[in-house]
Order: structure tokens, then sequence, then C-alpha cells
């Protein structure tokens, strides 16, 4: 009987302790598996989750707009560059038109400055210089080439032939006036517009360089018109 226990209580021992892992397995095995399969998925998910790419993607759109900005910022500047090339261009167009204006202004009064600085020289038929006396083609023709470098013909039919006709009202500074004093055919006497209907010309044996009126008498009636050499009036037009 005694033998019996014995053998009744380690058979029983032997169950308790063979059922003891097999009771805590499923807790090391539940545990263990669960450790091994969600551990990983928590590191990738920990890897996925980056501060700095989420910064990153916050900034981005911020990025864009700021980057927006400064495009349309350039491009205005650019714009602006070009509006502002385009003012020079116009600006440098102006400048040069006023140029040209003071060019001409300084031609006219080039010219009358000169023409004046020869009063009272004694009117030589023939004459082109100083020292000699003048004709009235003669002391054209002086005029302009020692003032303004520009050679005219030599008498006073082919200077009126040369010029562009100017109508009196238009008359400037500089530009011939001429006149028929043998008859009604032939331009036969030539001077220098000055302003306000007055001209300064070389007029006559026994007289001298001298400032007249047109809306005297007999300039007035022997008045054939007005001419502007073509090199002023190229000058004229382009300024």
């Amino acid at each position: 009987m005694p033998t019996k226990r014995l053998t009744l209580a380690a058979a029983l021992v032997s169950v308790l302790f063979a059922s003891g892992p097999v009771l805590a397995s499923p807790s090391v095995t539940n545990v263990a598996p669960a450790t091994a399969s969600v551990g990983p998925q928590l590191l990738t998910q920990a890897s996925a989750f980056s501060p700095a790419a989420m910064l990153a993607q916050s900034a981005a759109p911020a990025y864009a707009e700021i980057a927006g900005v400064k495009e349309k910022s350039t491009v205005a500047k650019n714009s602006a560059k070009s509006s502002s090339a385009a003012d020079q261009d116009g600006s440098d167009d102006q400048n040069s038109a006023t140029a040209n204006l003071q060019n001409i202004s300084d031609v006219r009064k080039a010219l009358i400055g000169l023409a004046m600085n020869l009063r009272d020289i004694r009117y030589v038929r023939g004459g082109r210089d100083p020292s000699t006396g003048f004709d009235c083609s003669g002391f054209v023709r002086y005029v302009f080439a020692h003032a303004i470098g520009m050679q005219l013909p030599t008498n006073s039919a082919s200077q009126f032939l040369s010029g562009l006709k100017v109508a009196r009202a238009d008359m400037k500074p500089g530009d011939l006036v001429f006149f028929r004093t043998h008859g009604k055919r032939n331009i036969s006497h030539v001077g220098i517009y000055i302003s306000n209907g007055q001209f300064i010309h070389s007029p006559t044996t026994g007289q001298s360089v001298q400032v007249s009126s047109l809306d005297e008498a007999y300039w007035a009636k022997h008045f054939a018109g007005a001419k502007r050499p073509e090199a002023i009036a190229m000058v004229d037009h382009h300024g």
C-alpha cells in the first residue's frame, strides 16, 4: 500500500511538473511572438516618424510660397529693369533730340555771330574776303564756310536753287533771303536772315555789310523768298 501511494504521489508530481511548462508556455509563447512581431512594426513606424521630415513637409508650402514671392519679385525687378531700360532708351532718345536741337541752335548762333562781326566791311563786286570786301553772295558764302564749314555755291542764283523753300512765317536765323533786284525773273541778291524780319547782307557799291528789314519798301518789293541750305534743313529735321 505505501508503495502504491508513493507511486501515485510520484506520478502526480510528474504530472504537475509536466503540466507546469505547458501552462507557462502559452504566456511565454504569446508574449515572445507578440514582442517579436510588434517590435519590428513599431521600429518601422518609429523610423517613419521623422521630425525633420515633418518639418520639411510643413515648411515646403511656406518655402514654395516664399519662392513664388521671390520669383514674382524677381520678375517684377526684371520688368522694372526692362521698363527702366526702356525709359532709359526713351530718356536717351530725348537727350539725343535735345542735343540735336542744341546743335542746330549753336549752328544758327554761329552763323549770325560771324555775320554780325563782319558789319561795315565794304561792298566789292566779286569780293569774297573781309580783307578786300564782299559782294552779296561772297559775304554769305564766307560766313557759312568760316562759321560752320559749309560750302555754298558761288553766286546768289545757284544758292537759291540749292536751298529748300521756307515760308516767310517759318524763317529762322541763318536761313537765306533772296531778292530780284534786276527784273522779275532772275535772283540777283542774297542775305542772311536774323530774326523779326531783319537780315544782314552786303547790299551794293558804296555801302557796307549792314542789317536791313524785309519790311522796308525796297526790299519788300523785290523779295523773292527764303531758302534753307539743305545741310541745315537735314539737321533741323532730325532735331
